[in-house]
C-alpha cells in the first residue's frame, strides 16, 4: 500500500469518526443542560447562560456557567499541548485525546451515580461532574480545531446550518458537503434525543454511554486508519 493510499484511507475514516463524536456532544449537553442548567460542550450557549445568570434570570447559575467555562478552557489548553507534544501521525494524537475524553466522561458518570435531577446535589460532586464534562469537551475541541475538517466541528451547528441554506440550490448554489452538514445536524439531534431519554432512568447513564462511545470511536479509528504521517482531511 502506498503512502498516498494510506492517507486517503485515513481521510475517509475521519468524517465518520467526527460524526460519532458530534452525536456524543448531544448526549453530553443533554446531561449538562437538563441536569445542571449549563452547557459543557457548546460554549456559545454557555456564555449566553452566563449572561442570563449575571442579569439575575431565574434558573441560571453564575457559578455553574463559570465553572464550565473555565474547565472547558483548561481542557482546550491541555488538548492543544497534547497535539503539539505528540508530533506524529494523526491516528496517534487523535486517538490519545479521544481516550482521555472517554476516561473523563466515564469518571464523570461514576461521580454522578446517585445524583437525581430536581433534587439537592452535594456541591462537591456537582461541580466535579461539571468540571470533568467540560474539560473533556475542551480537549475534544482543541483537537478538532487542529484537524480543521470543514463542517465537522462536532460541537457547533450555526455555521453548518447557515451553509446548508446559503449554499443550497434555492440560492443557486451546488450544495457542497451536503452529506457532512446534514449528517452533523442529524447526529447532534439524535445524540441529544438519546441523552434526554436515558436521563429518565439515571443521570449517570448517558454519561457512561458517552464515554463508551468515544472510547469505541478511538479504538476503531486507530485500528482502521493508517500510520502514515502528514495525513490531510
Amino acid at each position: 500500500m502506498t503512502a498516498a493510499t494510506e492517507v486517503d484511507q485515513g481521510a475517509a475514516n475521519l468524517p465518520a469518526a467526527l460524526l460519532c463524536l458530534t452525536a456524543v456532544t448531544g448526549l453530553v449537553d443533554a446531561v449538562s443542560v437538563l441536569g445542571f442548567g449549563v452547557f459543557t460542550a457548546n460554549m456559545t450557549g454557555n456564555v449566553v447562560f452566563l449572561g442570563f445568570a449575571a442579569a439575575g434570570a431565574r434558573g441560571f447559575s453564575i457559578a455553574h456557567s463559570l465553572t464550565s467555562l473555565v474547565a472547558f478552557l483548561a481542557g482546550a489548553v491541555i488538548g492543544g499541548g497534547i497535539s503539539i507534544a505528540i508530533d506524529a501521525t494523526r491516528r496517534r494524537w487523535l486517538s490519545t485525546v479521544a481516550v482521555c475524553e472517554a476516561t473523563l466522561l466515564i469518571v464523570a458518570a461514576l461521580a454522578s451515580i446517585g445524583l437525581e435531577i430536581g433534587l439537592a446535589m452535594p456541591p462537591i460532586r456537582l461541580y466535579s461532574v461539571i468540571v470533568l464534562m467540560a474539560t473533556a469537551m475542551g480537549l475534544r475541541n482543541a483537537t478538532v480545531r487542529r484537524l480543521a475538517l470543514p463542517n465537522l466541528t462536532t460541537t457547533a451547528l450555526t455555521l453548518t446550518l447557515t451553509g446548508l441554506s446559503a449554499d443550497s440550490s434555492l440560492t443557486g448554489g451546488k450544495n457542497p458537503r451536503f452529506g457532512r452538514r446534514f449528517g452533523s445536524v442529524v447526529a447532534m439531534f439524535g445524540g441529544a434525543m438519546i441523552g434526554a431519554l436515558l436521563l429518565k432512568y439515571r443521570l449517570a447513564l448517558p454519561l457512561l454511554f458517552s464515554g463508551v462511545c468515544v472510547m469505541a470511536v478511538a479504538l476503531i479509528y486507530a485500528a482502521l486508519s493508517p500510520s502514515a504521517k502528514s495525513e490531510q482531511p
